[in-house]
């Protein structure tokens, strides 16, 4: 990256930063006055960019920033994260949980395309909405869109909708805990089962608890592993030559910044990770997922709902009730505690 490019990120870096810090600075104020944070940074980050964004929209010169902030930030920010998990940690969730992972995906596509065709939605909307709640929101519409064709004006209300329900259930997932009288590895599995995006389900996990967020996110990256079978399937049922796509790779499918985390949780696991190291990575990871959360946040503009087609929100609503619904009983049929 050049100095010019780097000069052209920098307002948008800059106001996810001011964000980003404002965040911390009220979490901070929260723990003087109650003790505890009730809202993490993670969480105001979002409210505030979100706030912003409703207000007014940033013009063309912060535009790039954002995008970094919001896609390579927290991208670099989840595979820190790896290096705070080891594949113990897998092996203890046992090959129940991740067998179990795959048929929630399978069973929740099915059950969501299936109420957005009795909602009357077109079937490449019903695809994208149905993909993007089972895997993970708008990564998974973007990947299955070329591969069933969808028009843009599905993939664009498919992808706003789906920003604004993914902040409503990072605020509002974590409630569900003292309703449901859920545990904090319970919940950690509910959230990596449900919440749309990797770096948002540090957001819904860590006012829980760590052993929340560290077992929402293994089992998010498996959820999001899924993505690759879901579109080659899709695009062998198009009647398409998936291998012959330009840019069909495993990389397409499976991200550098999962391969840096899984590389992390390996080195971790060896025990090649010195824990002085770790002390300072992990902040690090802290303070980027925040800075990201604010681009996040940047990018929700609530006014959006409002073009969005009625049946379009009742569909993508129920389907996210269905997903937390299976998810649930998963989380009861293998006793998890």
């Amino acid at each position: 990256m050049n100095l010019t490019s780097m000069a052209r990120l920098m307002p948008g870096i800059a106001l996810c930063g001011a964000v980003a810090l404002a965040a911390m600075g009220l979490q901070h104020l929260e723990e003087a006055w109650t003790g505890r944070p009730w809202l993490e940074a993670l969480v105001i980050a979002i409210l505030i960019g979100t706030a912003i964004r409703t207000a007014w929209t940033p013009d063309a010169r912060f535009a790039s920033g954002i995008g970094f902030s919001a896609k390579m930030l927290l991208e670099v920010a989840v595979m820190l994260l790896g290096a705070s998990i080891s594949f113990q940690a897998v092996m203890q969730a046992g090959a129940g949980l991740i067998l179990g992972i795959a048929v929630v995906v399978a069973v929740a596509i099915g059950a969501s395309y299936g109420l957005c065709r009795l909602l009357g939605l077109p079937k490449r909307m019903a695809v994208l909405v149905a993909c993007g709640n089972s895997i993970c929101g708008n990564s998974a519409i973007a990947a299955v869109a070329p591969v069933i064709g969808a028009r843009a004006e599905d993939v664009a209300s498919s992808i706003a909708f789906t920003a604004i329900l993914g902040v409503i259930v990072v605020l509002g997932l974590p409630l569900l805990v003292p309703v449901l009288g859920l545990s904090e590895t319970q919940y950690g599995v509910l959230a990596g089962l449900t919440v749309y995006a990797v770096p948002q389900v540090l957001a819904a996990t860590l006012p829980v608890g760590m052993v929340s967020t560290q077992l929402g996110t293994l089992v998010k990256l498996v959820r999001v592993l899924m993505l690759g079978p879901v579109v080659i399937g899709l695009s062998l049922a198009a009647g398409r030559d998936g291998a012959s796509r330009p840019g069909f790779s495993l990389n397409r499918f499976v991200p550098w910044f999962i391969i840096g985390f899984l590389a992390l949780a390996a080195l971790r696991s060896a025990g090649l990770i010195p824990d002085m190291v770790l002390k300072a990575v992990m902040p690090l990871a802290t303070i980027l997922t925040v800075v990201s959360m604010a681009a996040l946040g940047l990018g929700v503009d609530l006014k959006v709902l409002g073009r969005v087609g009625g049946r379009v929100t009742l569909a993508v609503t129920l389907s996210l009730l269905v997903l937390l619904a299976i998810s649930l009983g998963l989380i009861r049929l293998l006793g998890v505690a």
